[in-house]
């Protein structure tokens, strides 16, 4: 909902999913959901199909950003990105994708789906402070790429703990 107030996107035309966690990675009764937007690939495929050169990586912060003045509406974008970022705008004719706000991050603003986000789920953390603990790149059900290297990762939740009382 924070990207479509954003961005004033097309009914149906939505750059962020949501899925829940596989039973295998998160085996307890309650439900764990992780959300995927654009992974701001290291080496995006978006960016080497593209025949208009509609995208480009900023050198600052790695950001992939797709120039949707440029678009053609080809889909070379959309069939080589294996994670499905790029979607295909029907009433536009072109694609669109997540840019990371990154108008706003050049304004010291986070991102709207962080600044939306109700649960804190989303975030921007500095890698060098980050804690990797319960993190991984790739958790269970997302598509494995290491060529791509997607710049995004996952914090799992963290495991309940078992309570135990003497009766």
């Amino acid at each position: 909902m924070a990207c479509k107030n954003q961005y004033h996107q097309e009914n149906g035309v939505i750059w962020r999913d949501v899925y829940e966690l596989k039973e295998e990675i998160y085996p307890h009764r309650e439900r764990a959901f992780y959300s995927l937007a654009c992974n701001h690939c290291e080496n995006p495929t978006c960016l080497n199909v593209c025949p208009v050169v509609a995208y480009y990586k900023r050198d600052a912060d790695g950001v992939v950003v797709h120039e949707q003045d440029k678009c053609i509406g080809c889909g070379n974008c959309i069939r080589s990105c294996p994670y499905g970022a790029p979607r295909y705008n029907p009433v536009l004719k072109r694609a669109e994708k997540c840019s990371f706000c990154w108008q706003r991050l050049d304004d010291g603003r986070k991102p709207a789906c962080v600044l939306g986000c109700p649960t804190d789920a989303l975030q921007i953390v500095d890698l060098a402070e980050f804690d990797e603990a319960n993190a991984v790149q790739y958790p269970a059900g997302f598509p494995r790429y290491p060529a791509l290297n997607p710049s995004v990762s996952f914090r799992l939740p963290a495991m309940p703990k078992m309570i135990r009382r003497k009766l």
